[in-house]
């Protein structure tokens, strides 16, 4: 591909069209995101019109065709997939041997070339035709099937239904496919879409408020199809099925922005899928959106509005310590402040941030990024997660020299967090010195407000909440009977637990003397803490959530 570019960029150099630095730009650009070379020179106004190409046909050899519907080789025809084909500009219309001949408007798009020539495992030999001959093939040969309107949201199981009765592979209907999983996923509020082929079935899963729901998926036929169609839509090689690809898909459903990271992983029976939703316009939370009850919240409000010092965030994958940050972020941030972040990945963009994307690659870690940072004269700097020693230590000696530090660490409780810290390498007195407080958080499913009922607890669960049986009257218990609001759960949405731990005096001697986190969370409570089982009890008895939930994301704290 590197050489084809390069005699690209000869061509457009010799004949004054632009100079290296525009060409090499343009080349960068397709790169990245796969178009066409000829619609990226518009984009970036280097040209006003994709006929520039024209000029070009002479110099890049191609010979001139007339492309007529009926003298197409339907054999070319069935060699790429149509939305593939409408997407590059290239019409397939003769198959000799191990030769597929295409037609395109556009005399520069060698990236075509390249990929067709991987995913068909055939020569390519591109000639030219108009724009007019092309646009009509397109239209003859597969406008029908782009111009089938999509299903309504009547779910998933009337279009698998019309899947079956489809003989062949046919592309529109799995796009309507792939398009009603995204749409129905978005319709259920789940936060991630799993793909999974497995022996005897394909399997569709939705985790919604942290639980995965399996529903009715497509016949295993159209795996195939169906994965090739999502890495696709991520920009990613469909030709390559053996390396786990990471990809990402912006689109707008229901007047929504969403931007959804695909990751694909091979597996015994195909690629496994896994889409995380990320929605733009339904994501900023503020701190009173949290679940903090009202103590913690003072006094969360007062920790992260200090000059200096480091606060952590703790918790498993998917516990909500990015929401949280993000939410602290926007609270704090205020035009008289700079504030940088790093992060892997930025997820969602927050105004008036400067933020930055860790790319290992080039050796822009955590480490080396925050490092960069602190030359940028912040007053609040987010690290997205502290992972080793040296990042640690760039973050310890920002918060002693004035800076106002948050990131987050994978510990299952508070106190655990300064364990951590101690075993990776910092000084007991730096930890003491710097760390303002420690937030341990896990994320609870919120009963369903549509169909909630009041309960009687039983005995347990009354001993579980520290009532006495004959106080248990004195409060009113609820639980989700299940409706279609909830998909018949019980509950809708999530709030958080949380375990707040404030740096005390007391607290920062006993972490100098390297004492253990049993011992500091036992100090801690005298100080007034409440544990993450205890605030998650405390929203039971105030009707948020359920014994049951608070048991399943507190039985490791």
């Amino acid at each position: 591909m590197v050489k084809k570019q390069e005699i690209v960029k000869e061509i457009v150099k010799n004949i004054g069209l632009l100079d290296d630095q525009k060409i090499r730009a343009a080349l960068d650009e397709q790169y990245d995101t796969k178009e066409r070379l000829a619609k990226i020179l518009v984009r970036l106004g280097y040209v006003a019109s994709e006929g520039v190409g024209n000029t070009l046909v002479p110099q890049v050899g191609m010979l001139p065709v007339s492309i007529k519907t009926e003298d197409i080789d339907l054999k070319a025809v069935d060699a790429i997939p149509s939305q593939l084909a409408a997407a590059h500009r290239v019409i397939p219309f003769k198959l000799e041997g191990k030769t597929l001949f295409l037609a395109t408007d556009d005399p520069i798009n060698f990236l075509a070339v390249d990929f067709f020539e991987k995913i068909t495992n055939l020569d390519i030999d591109m000639e030219f035709a108009g724009k007019a001959d092309i646009d009509k093939a397109i239209t003859d040969l597969y406008g029908s099937k782009q111009k089938e309107k999509a299903p309504g949201h009547s779910g998933l199981s009337k279009l698998s239904e019309e899947i079956k009765d489809v003989k062949g592979d046919d592309d529109a209907p799995v796009i309507k496919l792939v398009n009603m999983i995204i749409e129905e996923a978005l319709k259920r509020r789940a936060s991630d879409i799993h793909v999974e082929p497995l022996e005897h079935k394909f399997r569709i899963r939705y985790r919604i408020d942290g639980v995965l729901h399996e529903i009715q998926g497509p016949p295993k036929r159209l795996q195939g199809s169906i994965i090739s169609r999502l890495k696709i839509m991520a920009g990613m090689d469909i030709a390559e099925k053996r390396l786990p690809q990471d990809g990402r898909i912006k689109l707008r459903l229901e007047n929504k922005e969403l931007d959804l990271r695909v990751s694909t992983l091979p597996a015994t029976y195909g690629e496994s899928v896994v889409m995380r939703i990320l929605d733009k316009s339904g994501f900023m939370v503020g701190l009173e959106d949290m679940g903090f009850l009202p103590e913690n919240k003072k006094e969360f409000e007062k920790l992260i509005n200090l000059p200096n010092g480091m606060i952590l965030v703790t918790g498993p994958t998917g516990s909500g310590k990015t929401t949280t940050l993000y939410a602290i972020l926007s609270h704090i941030n205020q035009k008289e402040r700079k504030v940088i972040t790093i992060e892997d990945p930025v997820e969602y963009q927050l105004d008036g941030i400067n933020q930055v994307q860790v790319r290992p690659q080039i050796n822009l870690t955590f480490a080396s990024g925050l490092r960069s940072m602190l030359r940028q004269a912040p007053d609040i700097i987010m690290v997205g997660e502290i992972r080793d020693l040296e990042t640690a230590e760039i973050a310890v000696q920002s918060a002693l020299t004035g800076h106002l530090i948050f990131s987050t660490l994978h510990t299952n409780d508070a106190a655990g967090a300064v364990t951590r810290l101690v075993d990776m390498g910092v000084k007991p007195y730096l930890v003491a010195s710097t760390v303002q407080g420690i937030m341990a958080q896990r994320l609870v499913r919120t009963i369903c407000p549509s169909c909630r009922e009041i309960y009687n607890p039983s005995k347990e669960e009354a001993v579980m909440l520290s009532i006495a049986p004959d106080q248990s009257r004195d409060f009113e218990f609820y639980k989700g009977k299940g409706c279609s609001a909830c998909n018949n759960t019980g509950f809708k949405g999530r709030m958080g637990v949380y375990e707040l731990l404030i740096m005390t005096d007391s607290i920062r001697e006993l972490v100098i003397e390297n004492t253990s986190s049993a011992v500091l969370c036992k100090k801690a409570r005298e100080f007034g803490m409440r544990t993450l089982k205890e605030d998650g009890m405390e929203k039971v008895k105030r009707g948020y959530t359920t014994i049951e939930e608070v048991l399943r994301v507190t039985q490791d704290a």
